[in-house]
């Protein structure tokens, strides 16, 4: 393992701010889990923190281990691209199977299911 001692301030410092900002952000994707009433309004917040949170830790990641190393670390960057790639995904999912389940319990909370356009209106744009 890597002494973080050795680090040089210039590349010390902004490991540090993005880890901090990642931890925070993460924080604040958990409170607003907590904090919010519905699914619809929880599914935001952790999704949002997650994501840029895990950016800003891999950043730090990416420049502690390419300055310690004196390699560019590669590692940071297929992980994030899963991030990227996989948390909006399963927030659409989780959404749109949630929508489904309460549209077809008829709950309130959800609009009812949009009209069909007929040929002419979808013509007019």
């Amino acid at each position: 393992m890597t002494d973080a001692g050795d680090l040089p301030l210039w590349a010390a410092l902004p490991v540090a701010l993005l880890l901090v900002l990642g931890a925070g952000l993460a924080l604040t994707g958990s409170i607003g889990l907590l904090r919010l009433r519905s699914f619809y309004q929880r599914v935001h917040a952790p999704t949002l923190g997650t994501t840029l949170g895990i950016g800003c830790v891999l950043l730090a990641s990416m420049l502690f281990f390419s300055v310690s190393q004196t390699r560019f670390v590669l590692h940071e960057i297929l992980i994030a691209a899963f991030m990227v790639i996989t948390t909006p995904v399963t927030l659409m999912l989780l959404v749109r199977a949630a929508l489904y389940r309460d549209r077809r319990e008829g709950s309130a909370e959800v609009p009812p299911v949009p009209a069909a356009k007929s040929p002419a209106e979808r013509a007019e744009g």
